[in-house]
């Protein structure tokens, strides 16, 4: 894929028959940064598909890509049309590294260990997988 097609934040349109605008670069080429607008778009996508995968017992997007499509495709193009490609890898790769730490966090308190405080990921922001 080129940098002529490169999209990093979508379209504001919820249509999905349109085409998304590319970015504008500045003076220098580089692109120009999201805006507040553009990033808050983003995150609520991020959060639709990732309520999608919680629902649907689903870890890892990236290893169960198969499965995520299947059962989260549409909000997964949502999320893909609303944020950088960048993002959305980075986005998937956080979601696990967080559990895997916060799985390690409650081996550490469940065998007495001490673990400092804010070191936890809030549990609202976990994804729930089966044990």
């Amino acid at each position: 894929m080129g940098l002529s097609s490169f999209n990093p934040f979508g379209s504001s349109s919820s249509s999905s028959t349109s085409t998304p605008s590319s970015p504008k670069p500045s003076a220098d080429g580089a692109f120009i940064a999201p805006d507040r607008t553009s990033r808050a778009k983003c995150y609520e996508a991020r959060d639709a598909f990732f309520q999608c995968l919680d629902k649907n017992g689903i870890l890892d997007a990236i290893k169960d890509e198969d499965k995520a499509r299947k059962e989260c495709g549409v909000v997964e193009k949502a999320f893909g049309r609303e944020c950088a490609g960048s993002w959305v890898t980075y986005f998937k790769q956080r979601r696990v590294m967080e559990w895997k730490k916060q799985q390690t966090l409650n081996k550490i308190e469940a065998e007495g260990g001490w673990v400092p405080e804010g070191a936890a990921t809030p549990a609202a922001s976990q994804p729930q997988m089966p044990k």
